[in-house]
């Protein structure tokens, strides 16, 4: 079949090209260091917040409407909140962090530091200033999501069974360790993968609050796309780098399923 006219046949060219630039291999980097800090925090923060409020504390409900505030806002604007927290100019903390004698020598301006020098070659650890803003940033709008998911497989939990392990001496480390973290596992590894997703997908956060700055030391999978599509110009490339991060989702959804329809047998059986 003959091609058509002014076009050529590329095969797998883009992902060639795409696959030997320093800004996809980088870009790794970034991705692997923002969700191993997203997830975490999120995850961690999560499960305490749950953990508190499955304790049935006064204004419960208040909290928990609070609570998921963040959530109902755009990446777009989480990121501009945060960037008025840190900018140089009027930035609310801006007056603490260009302190010298709290980040000497001549303070710290955490959307156009320097990236540390890196402990393993060239893997982009420890992270830039604005890396760790871009982490807490997406932990707290993430965090809602997770805690009420949490929350809801802690409330399933019996009673009666916490009890019984009061009773026969379980502290309460000892309950969390043995009784309510395995009870709740398949919600937490669909958190996991929930978190991790949205992690990788998540260009909105990054465009309003560092727009991969300082240099890429922020320029996670999910932005590079957008920088090679629309700043670049590179559709060739950009499709390809799509079509990598879909299978990426594919393969997070196949692994939620799967965890959902396992949990779903347990039940029933």
């Amino acid at each position: 079949m003959a091609e058509p006219a002014g076009r050529t046949y590329v095969g797998l060219d883009n992902f060639e090209r795409l696959l030997n630039t320093g800004q996809f291999s980088e870009s790794i980097g970034h991705t692997i260091v923002f969700l191993v800090g997203h997830v975490v925090l999120t995850m961690v923060g999560g499960f305490i917040t749950a953990y508190l409020l499955s304790r049935k504390i006064r204004f419960t409900g208040g909290f928990i409407t609070m609570l998921f505030i963040p959530w109902v806002l755009s990446q777009i604007i989480v990121g501009f909140v945060f960037r008025l927290l840190v900018a140089p100019d009027y930035g609310i903390f801006s007056g603490l962090l260009l302190d010298p004698n709290l980040f000497p020598p001549a303070g710290l301006s955490v959307l156009t530091a320097v990236p540390p020098r890196p402990w393993f070659g060239d893997f982009p650890f420890p992270p830039a200033a604005a890396m760790t803003l871009l982490i807490l940033a997406s932990t707290w709008r993430a965090l809602p999501f997770v805690t009420l998911l949490m929350l809801a497989s802690m409330q399933q939990i019996s009673t009666e069974v916490v009890e019984s392990s009061r009773i026969d001496g379980a502290g309460s480390g000892q309950v969390i360790r043995f009784i309510i973290v395995p009870l709740i596992l398949p919600t937490l590894i669909v958190a996991i993968f929930n978190t991790v997703l949205n992690g990788v997908n998540g260009v909105g956060l990054v465009f309003s609050l560092t727009s991969g700055g300082p240099g890429t030391s922020t320029q996670i999978i999910s932005y590079l796309l957008y920088n090679i599509g629309w700043t670049q110009i590179r559709f060739g490339r950009a499709a390809a780098l799509a079509l990598i991060i879909a299978v990426i989702n594919w393969l997070l959804i196949i692994g939620t399923m799967r965890i959902t329809r396992s949990e779903e047998r347990q039940r029933e059986a």
